[in-house]
Formats: structure tokens, C-alpha cells, sequence
């Protein structure tokens, strides 16, 4: 086989590779990858604010939307901000959580 014709075929063969690995994947928006029951926690203020990134966290780690090293940071964040709104520091800990969601790529409009 001529050099070309075997780097053609090896790009033709990584592409329908690839592209079989990508239909495999299932996309974030799916109706199937959060589980059956889950429901975000309601409330107003930054308890509740907490509750549901934490909530969120928790069901984008359980679906592989989120790496462990990234989980493991934002829980922490997570924590400090919990701390702040334990302590009756209410728009500093809302502050947090969005900075947090802002440094992650999660919406902060909803």
C-alpha cells in the first residue's frame, strides 16, 4: 500500500472511531442521566441557594458530568459559603456561591 493510501485510511478509520465513541456519550440534557426522584431543594435565601448547588454537584458527580478534582474543589467552596451564611453573612455567602458557579461555567441567571 503506497504511504499516502495508508494515511488516508488511518484518518478515515480514527474519524469513524471517534464519531462512534461521540453517539455512545450521552449529552448532558438528557431526560435519562438525572435519577427518577430527584427533586432540587426549595427555600429562599442562602441556605436554600447552597442546598441546591450542592445538590446539583452531587447529581453532576453521580452522572460523570463532573471530574472528582473539580467535584472536591466546588465542595469546598461550597463549605466556606456555607459557612458565611451560618454565620448570618447572607450576601456575602450568596456572593460566593455565584463566583463559585461563575468559576465552574454553571449558570448564575436561573
Amino acid at each position: 500500500m503506497k504511504p499516502l493510501a495508508s494515511i488516508a485510511l488511518a484518518t478515515l478509520l480514527a474519524a469513524a472511531a471517534s464519531t462512534a465513541l461521540a453517539q455512545d456519550t450521552p449529552t448532558p440534557n438528557s431526560t435519562n442521566v438525572t435519577p427518577p426522584g430527584f427533586q432540587m431543594p426549595a427555600g429562599e435565601g442562602c441556605g436554600a441557594d447552597i442546598a441546591r448547588y450542592r445538590a446539583v454537584q452531587n447529581n453532576d458527580l453521580s452522572m460523570g458530568h463532573v471530574a472528582k478534582s473539580v467535584y472536591n474543589k466546588i465542595k469546598a467552596e461550597i463549605a466556606a459559603a456555607e459557612e458565611e451564611c451560618d454565620k448570618g453573612h447572607e450576601a456575602h455567602a450568596r456572593a460566593m456561591i455565584v463566583a463559585s458557579k461563575k468559576r465552574h461555567g454553571y449558570p448564575t441567571d436561573l
